[in-house]
């Protein structure tokens, strides 16, 4: 079983069937999935999306700054990042949320040696405001934490059970990866992060496994290693 993990949630699968915003369904279901895990003692470190509220990118498309743009971006993540840990405590999990800008009291400043503090104790620490920089994903904030806080594997938790040739809910015949390998996912062009993203983990060794986050009961699946999602591997 993995010892520390980091778990990049999309903005996206929050707003459930809503479409948009924080559906209170789905974030119960991912905080009772997130503490049937700690429960055994995995360190959890937590890197939420904001594309349930606001996206930079497809802001700046429509005649928002783009600097502007990725700052109402990364308010988004950390409101994200707030109802999860709300959701959290109301489960009885312990729970801290760190912003990678300062922002007290929302929450406190980031730093490794915090992150590492904290998860020893037996927080879920929630890492938010993505890079705290403009041009920069949440994909690549999660390969970047991940990276500084030691984690065995980066797990990424979307609404697709894994990697395909193609994007199965366009293409049908699209067929999944049970393995592949960061040098096969650039010769494909599959987009499952960017680039950016992708080369930080390849570079530092850093397994991501891909898998259906919002079928309940699946992070307690991965965790013990059953094969429902995608492995990629250095």
């Amino acid at each position: 079983m993995y010892k520390r993990i980091l778990l990049k949630l999309s903005g996206e699968s929050l707003a459930g069937g809503q479409g948009h915003g924080i559906d209170p369904e789905r974030l119960h279901a991912y905080a009772a999935q997130i503490k049937q895990i700690a429960d055994l003692g995995v360190q959890i470190g937590i890197v939420i999306g904001g594309g349930n509220i606001f996206r930079g990118l497809s802001g700046s498309k429509k005649g928002f700054d783009r600097v502007k743009g990725d700052q109402m971006g990364l308010l988004a993540t950390v409101i994200n990042s707030l109802a999860l840990s709300s959701a959290l405590e109301a489960v009885g999990q312990k729970v801290r949320v760190l912003t990678s800008v300062r922002m007290e009291p929302i929450g406190d400043f980031y730093s490794k040696a915090k992150a590492l503090r904290l998860l020893s104790k037996g927080n879920v620490v929630i890492l938010a405001g993505g890079t705290g920089l403009p041009y920069f994903t949440t994909d690549t904030a999660s390969a970047l934490r991940a990276i500084e806080i030691e984690a065995d594997i980066m797990f990424k938790g979307t609404r697709v059970d894994g990697i395909y040739t193609a994007d199965p809910e366009k293409d049908p015949s699209a067929t999944k990866f049970s393995e592949i390998t960061y040098d096969e996912i650039l010769a494909r062009g599959l987009k499952i992060m960017d680039l950016t993203a992708i080369t930080l983990c390849r570079e530092n060794n850093m397994p991501i496994y891909v898998f259906d986050m919002d079928h309940e009961g699946n992070l307690l699946k991965v965790i013990k290693d059953e094969q429902i999602g995608t492995l990629v591997k250095p």
